[in-house]
């Protein structure tokens, strides 16, 4: 079996070339919400695995661009999904306002770590992998989403569709300062509750009126409040939207709420005191909707611990710190993690105030992380041998 560090010894020889394709793809703007930037890092990962002999497809996934798949075939064996996503947080514009740059052992600008450093150190370490023999396998399979910032509406299913398929899931999502890697995710939700009132004119009609934005007021510290923050159950009002004009009885109003619990019960348990409390601000003329729910389930630490003992190794072998991370966050390997399938996530290179300003990535952290990438990838076939 080859030792971690002779992995890592190959991938530092092509860490300049990594650090010209991460500058490369996040010098491309790709928020959620443009779908012809988020192409175009689907075309850059699709050319990136093309390189290293895997299959690529693309799924079309409407007004939010193409879902990919680079599938490296091995022979008969078990298949290793591994999850990650086109998609950034930043809008158009972000790329020209803040260019990548490189400075010493830091590479910083929207998206290097959140997460276009980590698709490009996966391409290289499955290649590295690839030749040294990863023979036991039967493939190893890339899915990389269009949507995962938005909580991958679209794309839940195909993730769900090949991880039944899967024995094994390594998550992309970037490694936490200090070296860590996620072992377990709590459920993250996202609640939308909009208000239908009748609007009138604040001078004359003033009474015909029924506003939205009052019937919504009451609710913000009311939705917080079902929160259970000393169990890790958490709800935040993000957002509160409504009228049109100063002296306009308001028709029209929203909430966007973010919701976390650290276990499916927790979440349900949620659910239902939110139920309960809309039910108690009913307000007469004023009719409330509500949309949306859990997205992500959570990720048990039970799926990870036979991952989390693979790369613990690895890591010893170079050196390098390594931490078990349980966090409110969500991602796509939670999907896989629900069904079963034993999971890893956090693996991509270490990643410093990820999706926001500083945003920035510990350049040795791409040959170190991806040698324990790589490592997991060669352990799971000898396993399977």
């Amino acid at each position: 079996m080859v030792g971690a560090g002779a992995l890592r010894d190959e991938l530092r020889e092509q860490t300049p070339a990594m650090i010209e394709e991460i500058t490369a793809l996040a010098s491309i703007d790709s928020g959620s919400y443009d779908a012809a930037g988020v192409d175009r890092v689907v075309d850059g990962y699709a050319a990136l695995f093309a390189a290293r002999g895997c299959t690529v497809t693309r799924r079309p996934l409407p007004e939010r661009g193409h879902q990919l798949t680079a599938r490296l075939e091995v022979g008969d064996g078990p298949t290793v999904l591994v999850v990650g996503h086109a998609d950034t947080v930043w809008p158009a514009g972000t790329a020209a306002a803040w260019p990548v740059v490189h400075d010493g052992d830091w590479l910083s600008g929207p998206g290097v770590g959140d997460m276009k450093g980590c698709v490009v150190m996966a391409a290289h370490a499955i290649d590295v992998a690839r030749r040294h023999g990863l023979d036991g396998l039967g493939a190893v399979e890339v899915l990389l989403v269009p949507d995962e910032e938005l909580g991958s509406p679209g794309s839940r299913g195909w993730i769900e569709e090949r991880a039944r398929l899967a024995d094994a899931c390594l998550g992309l999502e970037a490694g936490w300062p200090g070296g860590g890697v996620v072992v377990a995710r709590g459920a993250v939700g996202a609640l939308y509750v909009t208000a239908h009132g009748r609007t009138a004119h604040c001078a004359a009609h003033e009474d015909e009126g029924a506003s939205a934005v009052a019937a919504l007021a009451p609710l913000v510290g009311a939705l917080q409040d079902c929160g259970r923050p000393a169990e890790g159950v958490r709800v935040s009002v993000g957002v509160f939207r409504g009228g049109t004009a100063r002296q306009v009885v308001p028709d029209e109003a929203e909430l966007h709420v973010d919701l976390r619990a650290p276990t499916a019960e927790g979440a349900d348990a949620l659910l239902q005191r939110i139920d309960m409390v809309l039910a108690a601000h009913a307000r007469p003329g004023v009719r409330i909707e509500t949309s949306g729910g859990f997205t992500r389930p959570p990720m048990e630490p039970v799926v990870s611990g036979a991952l989390w003992e693979l790369a613990r190794v690895r890591a010893a072998e170079l050196d390098i710190p390594l931490q078990a991370e349980h966090t409110r966050g969500g991602s796509d390997a939670s999907f896989p993690a629900a069904l079963g399938v034993p999971t890893l996530d956090g693996l991509g290179p270490i990643c410093h105030d990820s999706c926001a300003r500083g945003e920035r990535i510990e350049i040795p952290s791409l040959a170190d992380r991806g040698a324990v990438f790589a490592g997991l990838l060669l352990d799971l076939a000898a396993q399977a041998r």
